[in-house]
């Protein structure tokens, strides 16, 4: 592989890699699955935090990364955690539903999540694991360095190489954690509706044998199981379109960052 050619802070590969990113439906589909992170960037302090997140926005502008949404945390002496400056409602839209949301949930741990400006995000659990699409190692090893009156750098990037990010982060007292995203099936549990129908069939069949009084009990039993069916299925079609929504909005930002480097290399050779 050559090397990159190098222009004044950002490279001719990395417009490159950003340039496939905008292509055909199938390039930006495994674009986004390999080169999509989470970051966690730990700091003893608040000054360096927000000092970390000038770097990353820096880092973003040069075009050695691409940052698709970030926040700023801090992790209270209780072991909540809160946010204490994100872009939210940022082009990928509220942090409520999204993959950095969830993580941060994650990060507040069983005892609960304190959120600035009550945007309505919860603590951290199952759901909000498959949403994060981290594996609950990558919270671990966080929450062991992210400890009580610490702070950190969350965000969601497109990264081609880490030197970039761990050499500038590291030189302003940072510990960075990264974990490329795992890729996210919204569908319903395949067993778990199996079970419920299976369920209703017997109920079903009780029903047709029963006394009219039993016959209301049983009918009041078939419906919760097949609400809680559509409920499944219609929370499934919500995260199918929700993840569909941050994918395009992914692709946007993205041909805006191709359109701004490409200005930029020009503007250098020129």
């Amino acid at each position: 592989m050559r090397e990159p050619e190098r222009f004044e802070g950002f490279t001719d590969w990395h417009l490159h890699c950003i340039q496939d990113a905008v292509g055909s439906k199938g390039q930006i589909e495994r674009s986004l699955e390999i080169m999509d992170r989470m970051l966690v960037v730990v700091f003893d302090t608040e000054t360096k935090a927000y000092e970390g997140k000038k770097t990353l926005l820096q880092l973003d502008s040069e075009g050695s990364i691409a940052v698709y949404t970030y926040a700023v945390v801090a992790k209270n002496a209780d072991g909540t955690t809160t946010v204490r400056q994100s872009d939210d409602p940022g082009p990928l839209g509220t942090l409520v539903g999204t993959s950095l949301g969830s993580l941060i949930g994650l990060l507040g741990g069983p005892v609960g999540l304190a959120i600035g400006a009550g945007v309505g995000l919860v603590a951290g659990s199952a759901a909000d694991l498959d949403n994060a699409r981290v594996g609950i190692d990558f919270i671990d090893d966080v929450t062991k360095v992210l400890l009580p009156n610490k702070f950190a750098v969350v965000a969601e990037i497109q990264e081609d190489w880490t030197t970039p990010v761990d050499t500038r982060m590291e030189a302003i007292g940072g510990i960075v954690f990264r974990r490329a995203l795992s890729d996210v099936e919204h569908t319903v549990n395949e067993e778990e509706v199996t079970a419920m129908k299976a369920d209703i069939a017997q109920l079903k069949a009780e029903h047709a044998e029963a006394h009219a009084q039993r016959k209301a009990k049983l009918h009041e039993k078939i419906n919760q199981l097949e609400s809680k069916i559509q409920a499944g299925l219609e929370e499934a079609k919500e995260q199918r379109e929700a993840a569909e929504r941050q994918a395009r909005a992914k692709v946007e930002i993205l041909k805006t960052k191709a359109a701004a480097l490409k200005a930029k290399a020009a503007k250098t050779n020129n």
